[in-house]
């Protein structure tokens, strides 16, 4: 039993479990915010709803075309709206790095043992 509990105490399963939570919320939001796309581009031009097409008599094309439209605008939510400030804010917030002296080369490392030679 001591496995098991060091196993359900351990940071990573933690971290996997409110990160699941979150990404469930997220997912709610994200499809909620889709639905007004859609309906804001079934306003402007008609809508992309593609549920009842059937190219060939295949009736899981049009379904498809739908659930495509929809995951390319949460993929732009997602991006232009978590991503991209994101990147900005980490770049704001990230400290210089310090450049350190970087390891000598050969030739330097050769030099000095010449030089050190010489002197005997």
């Amino acid at each position: 039993m001591q496995g098991f509990k060091d196993f359900l105490l351990r940071g990573n399963l933690i971290d996997i479990a409110v990160a699941f939570i979150i990404g469930g919320a997220f997912a709610t939001v994200t499809t909620a915010f889709t639905k007004v796309v859609v309906e804001l581009l079934a306003m402007l031009g008609g809508s992309p709803n593609f549920d009842s097409w059937q190219p060939f008599g295949m009736s899981s094309v049009g379904p498809f075309l739908t659930a495509l439209v929809a995951f390319i605008i949460m993929a732009f939510v997602v991006y232009f709206g978590i991503v991209v400030p994101y990147e900005r804010l980490k770049k704001l917030t990230e400290k210089p790095t310090e450049t350190e002296p970087g390891a000598p080369t050969t030739e330097e490392l050769l030099a000095e043992i010449r030089d050190l030679l010489k002197k005997g």
